[in-house]
């Protein structure tokens, strides 16, 4: 029973979460346009990331292209726990949690990338 909700459950956690980040980051919310002056890379790349978690989100929502979308996170998670270790200090332990769950529905949803088996 486990094994079948924990898909959906995952699925709605990843949804609020980055529907929730990327609509903040899009909206120019002040703790992330602080947080991307801190990166230096501009504003433009806190839109990119903003477009990545919200498409990305509702990739996980389309069938036959969960496993995309659950890429996009897990790539877009590994940036973040990066650039929290090497620039913006403290945690990264919610974005290592977040791409950790993304990794999971990677894996549930596997059969849908070219060469992959389910």
């Amino acid at each position: 029973m486990i094994a079948r909700y924990a898909p959906l459950v995952v699925r709605i956690l990843l949804t609020l979460a980055f529907v929730a980040a990327g609509l903040a980051k899009l909206a120019g919310a002040e703790m992330m346009v602080a947080t991307f002056d801190l990166i230096g890379w501009g504003q433009w790349f806190r839109y990119l990331t903003g477009l990545i978690e919200v498409g990305a989100a509702l990739l996980l929502w389309v069938p036959g292209k969960q496993a995309y979308g659950a890429l996009l996170l897990v790539c877009t998670m590994a940036c973040a726990v990066l650039f929290h270790l090497l620039v913006l200090g403290p945690s990264f332990v919610p974005a290592a949690i977040l791409g950790l769950l993304a990794a999971y529905l990677l894996h549930v949803h596997r059969g849908q990338l070219p060469g992959q088996s389910a």
